[in-house]
């Protein structure tokens, strides 16, 4: 098991894992599973920013994968991104999660991260929420009802994890001024 910088060369794959929680969860609040164009799109302007996208092989396929995004567009929301992580339906339970958050947290510290936030629906699934706590995530808010699929309503729980910062509190400088 091991984890790596994801490639143009994983997308099928990251592609078809996403596409299950599309089609049977409340994981992503996605309707239709993207394309492979949108695909090569999204993951484009990831490594172009400079942000992180990994993923976990297991026996040479790829197990899941997870990324940062920007959290908000707006100049000022620079240093906060959002992560996402999926894991293939074969390989949930077998510790990929684990190591796919911290190889993401370290490369978000090298990429001048200050802030991640995860937004994790169904009222908090208790795997993802166990998991981002045991990397120092803590819950920052609920929001009630702001997704509707499957037919039904689905909360979201938002906990945020801070990288440490220089003394003066600011963002680190690669971020910007």
């Amino acid at each position: 098991m091991s984890v790596r910088a994801a490639t143009t060369e994983d997308l099928p794959a990251i592609a078809a894992i996403y596409a299950h929680y599309v089609t049977t969860s409340v994981a992503t609040f996605e309707l239709e599973a993207p394309d492979a164009a949108e695909w090569h799109r999204r993951f484009a302007a990831i490594t172009d920013a400079g942000l992180p996208f990994v993923v976990t092989e297991h026996d040479g396929a790829v197990a899941g994968y997870a990324y940062c995004a920007p959290w908000k567009t707006r100049p000022a929301y620079r240093a906060t991104v959002e992560d996402s992580i999926y894991i293939a339906p074969w390989a949930v339970g077998k510790g990929h999660g684990g190591r796919l958050l911290g190889a993401l947290l370290d490369a978000a510290q090298t990429a001048g991260v200050r802030e991640i936030i995860a937004v994790i629906a169904d009222s908090g699934d208790p795997a993802s929420v166990r998991l981002h706590q045991r990397f120092g995530f803590r819950t920052a808010g609920r929001l009630e009802r702001v997704g509707y699929k499957h037919q039904r309503w689905i909360d979201t729980v938002l906990l945020q994890w801070s990288a440490p910062v220089d003394g003066l509190g600011r963002p680190d400088a690669r971020m910007g001024e």
